[in-house]
């Protein structure tokens, strides 16, 4: 059966599971083209184009950095999709904690993406902002991918969050942002982030229209 309907996939999407969490609202495995894909009503959130957005920027930073790091921080999890991107892409082997909110969501991944089968992984249902405030960890490369389907949480761009998140990196770490609006919110957002962080201690930049509708902030501590 499983066979059959990955040849059909090819053909058009079959929905495997649809369900509303209290947190995320709908959520929905598709099989398309013989692959799993975790997406919401109006956008993907795993294995997708999301999927190829967080590549891009971690190609950037390059596999070298990365091969080097201890530790990375995932804000915002959903189907793991760039988990299974660092372990079997780029090799790493080192620790990844993951923070997501909803457990539901966790839960489909477990399920559909065996997210639970990655050993160097640890997951934590928890708040992002309560997370970043409260951790004693520091980590080489931390990746904020946080939606409620195509909508950032405010927060992600208040004072408080901005600076608990640049002051959990290692001297030489990393920030890789995903944002997702229109073309004018996105350069407003991108500038007004860049002011929280010394142009003589960070290096800042912006990979612009990734998948047409993303834009990817990087920003590498330079500190000495």
């Amino acid at each position: 059966m499983i066979m059959l309907k990955k040849i059909l996939s090819y053909l058009y999407p079959i929905t495997l599971y649809k369900e509303k969490s209290s947190i995320s609202e709908t959520l929905e495995v598709t099989l398309y083209n013989g692959k799993y894909l975790l997406n919401t009503k109006n956008t993907n959130y795993s294995y997708g184009s999301l999927q190829t957005v967080l590549k891009k920027g971690l190609l950037e930073i390059g596999k070298n950095n990365i091969s080097e790091m201890k530790h990375i921080l995932i804000l915002g999890v959903a189907g793991g999709s760039v988990v299974k991107t660092l372990v079997n892409d780029f090799n790493f082997s080192n620790k990844i904690t993951g923070v997501e909110l909803d457990q539901h969501v966790i839960d489909i991944a477990n399920k559909y993406f065996n997210l639970n089968t990655f050993q160097n992984f640890e997951c934590v249902i928890d708040d992002a902002q309560n997370f970043v405030e409260e951790t004693p960890n520091k980590y080489d490369l931390i990746i904020i991918d946080i939606f409620n389907d195509k909508v950032m949480p405010a927060f992600l761009f208040e004072n408080d969050f901005i600076h608990n998140t640049k002051n959990l990196l290692q001297k030489k770490g990393y920030i890789l942002f995903n944002i997702m609006d229109s073309k004018i919110q996105k350069k407003i957002i991108s500038e007004n982030y860049f002011n929280h962080f010394e142009e003589n201690e960070y290096v800042m930049k912006v990979i612009k229209n990734v998948e047409r509708f993303n834009d990817l902030i990087i920003i590498h501590s330079v500190k000495k």
